[in-house]
């Protein structure tokens, strides 16, 4: 077989004709208000548009198929700050790169925003020369001032984030300083590797160690319809010791579960940099 006839296959085989081949099924995963055929775009630009990630995705397509059925599950735009397209060595693979996706800052945020219960979502990084005051108990919101004409406002030392809900109420604002974050960051086994968020978008990942925080004390889109098909349950009765046959669906883990490996870096020992 030709070197171009080898490429023809390649392309009709590869990644994102996988995606092509499959648009049906992930129309069908993501969520009603998601365009399906502007959320296939995105995907297949994401992969087209980065060698490493191709040759990522490639080395395992199944691999990769099920990281975008998860961005899809979640309507997550794939290869943005969303939902991060990331290519990891595995040991499963002989070292080889394969697809990690990771929710970015972004997404938590698109997911505090789709649960209904919140009208602004405030997350932002302090640098070294801007003025931040916040005294727990007396200030409902921290005061950040910046001087957007003083030049060079400094290296990043923390990172806040809070929500204003619909019925004007602010929830728990979160603070992170730099020994906060630093750990945070000391539990991720990739953060060394060049293709990590934490190198090449270290602030994004200062905003969602944030963000990811505050998800603990505003409603969610998972916890939001989690709660709603309870409340249905409770109004049909089914809450009084279903039979097996009629229980209502297992509830799913939190998509902002510490333990979602999604939102985590990967296990130590299944991916390594």
């Amino acid at each position: 077989m030709s070197q171009i006839s080898n490429a023809i296959a390649k392309r009709d085989n590869g990644p994102a004709a996988r995606l092509e081949q499959y648009r049906d099924e992930y129309a069908a995963l993501v969520p009603s208000h998601v365009n399906a055929d502007q959320w296939i775009r995105l995907a297949v630009g994401a992969i087209r548009g980065d060698e490493d990630l191709m040759q990522a995705a490639q080395n395992d397509i199944g691999v990769f198929l099920r990281e975008m059925k998860t961005a899809a599950r979640l309507g997550l735009e794939p290869g943005t700050e969303q939902f991060y397209l990331t290519a990891r060595k595995s040991k499963a693979h002989n070292y080889a790169l394969i697809i990690k996706g990771i929710v970015g800052y972004q997404g938590i945020v698109e997911l505090i925003y789709r649960a209904g219960a919140v009208s602004t979502v405030i997350v932002e990084a302090v640098r070294q020369r801007d003025t931040f005051r916040y005294v727990p108990g007396r200030d409902d919101r921290p005061i950040h001032e910046i001087d957007w004409f003083g030049g060079d406002r400094g290296p990043l030392v923390g990172v806040y984030a809070y929500a204003v809900m619909k019925d004007g109420a602010v929830s728990k604002v979160v603070v992170l300083n730099q020994q906060r974050i630093a750990e945070i960051r000391a539990k991720s086994d990739s953060k060394d590797s060049k293709y990590s968020p934490w190198q090449t978008n270290e602030e994004a990942m200062w905003l969602k160690s944030a963000v990811r925080q505050l998800a603990k004390w505003v409603p969610t889109s998972a916890e939001y319809m989690r709660e709603q098909l309870r409340a249905q349950a409770e109004v049909a009765g089914e809450l009084a010791t279903p039979s097996i046959a009629g229980a209502p669906p297992m509830p799913q883990p939190s998509v902002l579960d510490d333990t979602d490996p999604t939102y985590d870096e990967p296990v130590e020992g299944e991916l390594v940099d």
